[in-house]
């Protein structure tokens, strides 16, 4: 049997058809858009040029933040052409390589996640050996396999969505094109898909879950061995933004795809979707730095001399 794809290109149908919203959604998106750019990438340059923040815990932080502003990117500025136009178009490669980016962005900031959780419980269980056990070669290491995994991942779910044929409709009742909704449209059987993305993003959630579980669990012990309460109070802190960065990016990720296909509802899915892939990677410049002594020293040694940062 000869699998025909007639769909050339989707229409991404987005939030509303209303003039008026869709003007309103343009200038939301387009700050928190411009926001993410300058938070992440701030983040990066800082990373970069601080010669005190050169070390394993910020080099992660600043490969995050470089995956949360490719993230928002792939999907972003398609959005906002989209709020001005009356059609918002996208060929089939296109398509392709948006929802390719997004899930390889997406999957590799879960196992940044579980190695930066990794590098916490080093550095706090056991700091005089960290040096040691988080040397270059291990962090790049843990960093390449992140992005690794993230492409093959990727990979997986871009091939098997586009080897389904599209015959019925080609407009996507979302704001990217992401895998439910294509799905949504096929006209092939798509149970294979669907047992795809259960298994595949389920098994990646359950490891990194449990390596963030494990590291925290590591990292209580240390913290109530600690005599002194500025110890724990400064680790707490740390940790404790850390693990609600976790928590948000990891519920929003389990309640997208690790569910059954019949509680998919395309119009909530989308607002979720939307949460995880534009609202998050705006968030955690401010989730991973905002109670940072460090990061908020480094900020005032380049731009304000003697100010103080709050």
């Amino acid at each position: 049997m000869k699998n025909v794809t007639e769909v050339t290109m989707f229409v991404l149908k987005g939030f509303t058809d209303k003039l008026e919203l869709q003007i309103l959604l343009f200038f939301l998106f387009l700050a928190i858009y411009l926001f993410t750019l300058m938070g992440n990438l701030g983040l990066v340059a800082l990373v970069i040029g601080d010669s005190q923040l050169h070390n394993p815990m910020y080099y992660f932080l600043s490969v995050l933040s470089s995956a949360d502003a490719g993230f928002s990117s792939v999907i972003t500025p398609n959005m906002l052409v989209g709020f001005l136009s009356t059609n918002n178009v996208i060929s089939f490669l296109g398509c392709a390589t948006q929802m390719f980016l997004a899930v390889t962005f997406g999957t590799t900031e879960c196992f940044l996640l579980a190695a930066m959780a990794y590098d916490r419980y080093v550095a706090i269980y056991n700091p005089l050996l960290y040096p040691v056990s988080m040397s270059p070669r291990v962090y790049v290491s843990l960093i390449v396999a992140s992005y690794v995994g993230g492409i093959w991942h990727a990979s997986i779910h871009t091939v098997a969505t586009f080897s389904l044929s599209f015959c019925a409709s080609n407009e996507i009742r979302h704001v990217f094109c992401d895998i439910p909704p294509l799905l949504a449209i096929s006209c092939s059987d798509t149970y294979t898909n669907q047992l795809l993305l259960f298994y595949f993003v389920g098994a990646i959630e359950i490891v990194t879950i449990l390596i963030v579980l494990m590291s925290y669990g590591f990292i209580l012990l240390a913290i109530l061995r600690m005599h002194s309460a500025e110890g724990r109070r400064k680790v707490f802190s740390t940790c404790g933004f850390h693990l609600t960065g976790v928590t948000i990016y990891h519920g929003t990720v389990l309640f997208m795809y690790v569910r059954p296909s019949s509680s998919y509802t395309l119009e909530h899915d989308m607002i979720v979707s939307t949460f995880y892939s534009i609202v998050i990677p705006m968030l955690n410049p401010i989730i991973y730095s905002l109670r940072n002594k460090d990061v908020k020293e480094a900020i005032k040694r380049v731009f304000g001399g003697n100010r103080c940062i709050n």
